[in-house]
C-alpha cells in the first residue's frame, strides 16, 4: 500500500477474538486469587530486592503528574483506607504489579525524597520531602497498611489477563500491554526493538501505535508462529503469544539474533513484494481503504521469512498473482477476516499460504 494508513485510527483486522471474552469460560473455583497484607514500608523493601516487578514501560507512559501524587500521600497521613492491590505470581515467585503501579511509583519516589509534595491547602505538607516529615509522620506513612491480591500462576493465561483487564483501575491496556508487564524480561526487550526499527515502521505502513504496544503485538505474533510448530496451537492465541514470550526469555544471545535476522528477512521480502500491503482486500479495493489484517501477517511474514531476497526478486511478478489470487479466493477471504484464531482456521491460511509458495519457487 503506497498511501500511509491514518495512524490516528488503527484499524486491524483479524486480532484476538479473545478480547471480549466471558467469564463463563472459566469454573468459578478455578481462579486461584489469595489476599495478604503487607506496610508500605515491607512492600518498598521486596520491591527493592527485585521481589516485585514493576513494568519500566509503563512508568514511563502512565506516570500521574506531582500533584496527584501528593494527594495519595495526603491521603494516608489522613488514613484514609486506600484500594486493594493485585499482583499476579510468575514462576519465579515474582510479584508482578497488575494494578497498582502508580501508587507504589508514588511511595517509591516518595520515600527516596524524589517526590516534593505539591499541597497548597496543607501548609503544613506544601513543598515537603520524606526527609522534612517529622519521625510521627514518617511511620504513619511507612507503617500504613496495603491489602495484596495475588493471581496465582497457576491460573490459566486467558484468565489472567481477563482478570488484568478487569481490575485495572488506571487507562484502558490492550492485552499486549498486559502481557508486556507479565513478561517482562529479553522477549519483551525482543519486541520492543524490532517494533522500533526503520524497516518495521514502514513495512507497517506506520499503521501501529507504540503506546498501545499493537506493534509488538504484531512481532509478538511472528515470533510465536516461527517458534512454535503450528500442530501445537489450540485456539487460545493469548496462551500461545504467552507461551513464545516464555520461550524467549531464557534464549541466548545468538538465538535472538537468529531470530531478528530471520524476521527481518521477511520484512524486507514482503515490502519489496507488496509494499505496506497487509489488508484483507481484492486488488480492486481503493488503497486508502485497506486495513491492516494480522492474520494475514501471520502468513506471509512467516512465509516469506523462508527465502532469500535474490531468490524472491526473481520471483516477483508470479508472487505478486499468488497473493492476489489467494485474496480473491471466497474461503480463504472469510477466514482471514472472520474467526481467525479458530484453529483450522489458521492452519487453512498457512497451508494456503505454503502451497501457493512452493509453487511460485517450484519447491
Amino acid at each position: 500500500m503506497e498511501n500511509e494508513i491514518d495512524a490516528n485510527s488503527e484499524e486491524i483486522e483479524g486480532l484476538s477474538d479473545d478480547e471480549d471474552s466471558s467469564w463463563g469460560d472459566y469454573p468459578i473455583d478455578t481462579l486461584l486469587i489469595r489476599n495478604e497484607n503487607r506496610t508500605v514500608y515491607d512492600v518498598l523493601r521486596r520491591i527493592k530486592k527485585g521481589a516485585f516487578v514493576m513494568d519500566p514501560d509503563f512508568q514511563r507512559d502512565f506516570i500521574w503528574p506531582d500533584d496527584k501524587q501528593s494527594k495519595l500521600i495526603e491521603s494516608v497521613l489522613m488514613r484514609i483506607p486506600l484500594p486493594v492491590f493485585y499482583l499476579a505470581e510468575d514462576e519465579q515467585g515474582r510479584m508482578i504489579v497488575v494494578d497498582g503501579l502508580q501508587r507504589l511509583s508514588t511511595f517509591k519516589r516518595f520515600l527516596s525524597n524524589e517526590l516534593q509534595l505539591k499541597l497548597p491547602d496543607q501548609k503544613d505538607l506544601d513543598g515537603k520531602c520524606f526527609q522534612d516529615l517529622s519521625p510521627k509522620l514518617q511511620n504513619r506513612i511507612e507503617d500504613s497498611n496495603l491489602i495484596l491480591y495475588i493471581i496465582d500462576v497457576k491460573v490459566p493465561e486467558q484468565a489472567r489477563l481477563d482478570i488484568f483487564e478487569r481490575v485495572n483501575s488506571g487507562l484502558p491496556l490492550t492485552r499486549q500491554q498486559m502481557r508486556n508487564c507479565l513478561y517482562m524480561g529479553l522477549a519483551t526487550r525482543f519486541l520492543k526493538d524490532e517494533a522500533s526499527t526503520e524497516l518495521f515502521i514502514e513495512a507497517t505502513g506506520h499503521s501501529l501505535k507504540p503506546a498501545t504496544m499493537r506493534d509488538r503485538e504484531f512481532v509478538n505474533r511472528f515470533c510465536a508462529f516461527h517458534l512454535i510448530p503450528l500442530a501445537e496451537y489450540r485456539g487460545d492465541m493469548d496462551d500461545f503469544l504467552a507461551r513464545v514470550l516464555k520461550d524467549m526469555n531464557i534464549f541466548e544471545k545468538a538465538e535472538l539474533e537468529k531470530l531478528s535476522d530471520q524476521f527481518r528477512l521477511g520484512l524486507r521480502n514482503n515490502h519489496k513484494v507488496y509494499g505496506k500491503n497487509w489488508s484483507a482486500t481484492s486488488a480492486a479495493t481503493p488503497r486508502a481503504r485497506r486495513i491492516l489484517n494480522a492474520s494475514l501477517w501471520d502468513v506471509m511474514s512467516i512465509g516469506l521469512s523462508r527465502y532469500p531476497e535474490h531468490l524472491v526478486d526473481k520471483c516477483e511478478e508470479s508472487l505478486k498473482i499468488g497473493f492476489w489470487k489467494l485474496m480473491d479466493d471466497e474461503e480463504f477471504f472469510h477466514l482471514i477476516t472472520y474467526g481467525p484464531n479458530a484453529v483450522k482456521n489458521v492452519k487453512y491460511r498457512f497451508n494456503a499460504v505454503n502451497k501457493m509458495l512452493k509453487e511460485v519457487f517450484n519447491d
